[in-house]
């Protein structure tokens, strides 16, 4: 088992464990804002069970079917996870109108608010470490994960104030009130996973920042050639794909070029990690000069 996938693993884990402890927060209470932190929570086992899935399947080696590997198949499950957190959203502003027909105050019994403190505890500590792991492996379905917890975490924080105060002041409509605020926190977190993952399916180009810096690495190892052009880039998981051509002397060997792409790729992969690189040689005169690298 690599890597991601242990983490997978245990994110499957923590999400059955702090699901069983909002449960029980919540049949303590009869809160709609725990019952709403609850649902988030099943949201949560299903999501991580799916990452779980994408990135033990994206560790596949490339084949004859799937030459450039199954990396895309992580950003599958952060599209499912996104897709989950918004039927869980309209789940829980169902549940808010069907309280707001039936008026009740909610009850925090200290067991409770412990339960659910120990919950978002564990959330934090192990979204801190899907943050970390995640952006080092480069998984989009870690850091998906990641994004999920952290959204949970804030979302347990807000219940916790929304029910104390609902306590507090008698103003029993705080509870449903907090638990559809949860429900918009949830839509924002599902669609910007939606986006960002749909995002990475469609082959979207690499950041702006990210295409200078490799502009940059071109420009200074690409001495002896003239210039590079047509760069294009994109991310499948962990991997970053490279492709641009490369204008050379036409009276070059083909050794020397060679030696020019060698050291380019070189410098590219010590710069970005798992990366995948075509260059095309051009002779002078066959340019296009579109996008041009001057060297």
């Amino acid at each position: 088992m690599h890597r991601a996938e242990t983490l997978a693993a245990g994110s499957v884990a923590v999400a059955l464990a702090v699901l069983g402890f909002k449960t029980a927060a919540w049949w303590m209470t009869g809160s709609v804002a725990l019952f709403a932190d609850a649902l988030e929570s099943v949201v949560n086992v299903a999501a991580a069970g799916a990452a779980l899935l994408a990135v033990r399947y994206a560790a596949l080696p490339a084949d004859a079917n799937h030459p450039y590997g199954h990396h895309k198949a992580e950003y599958f499950s952060a599209v499912l996870e996104g897709a989950l957190i918004l039927v869980a959203a309209f789940i829980i502003l169902h549940e808010c109108w069907q309280s707001l027909q039936n008026p009740r105050l909610p009850e925090l019994p200290p067991a409770a608010a412990a339960v659910v403190l120990g919950a978002t505890l564990i959330n934090g500590a192990w979204c801190a470490i899907l943050f970390r792991r995640g952006r080092r492996l480069r998984s989009p379905a870690l850091l998906a994960d990641a994004r999920h917890l952290l959204s949970d975490v804030v979302t347990s924080v807000g219940v916790l104030v929304g029910v104390a105060l609902a306590l507090a002041t008698g103003l029993w409509w705080l509870d449903p009130l907090l638990a559809a605020l949860t429900a918009g926190n949830i839509v924002f977190s599902g669609a910007r996973l939606v986006r960002e993952s749909v995002g990475g399916l469609m082959d979207e180009a690499l950041a702006p920042e990210m295409l200078a810096r490799i502009r940059r690495i071109v420009g200074r190892e690409a001495e002896g050639a003239i210039e590079a052009h047509d760069i294009r880039s994109r991310q499948a998981g962990r991997f970053t794909f490279i492709e641009f051509h490369l204008v050379v002397p036409g009276g070059m060997r083909v050794t020397e070029a060679h030696d020019i792409c060698d050291r380019i790729e070189a410098a590219l992969k010590a710069e970005l990690g798992e990366a995948v690189i075509t260059i095309h040689v051009e002779p002078e005169g066959k340019a296009k000069h579109r996008g041009v690298v001057v060297l």
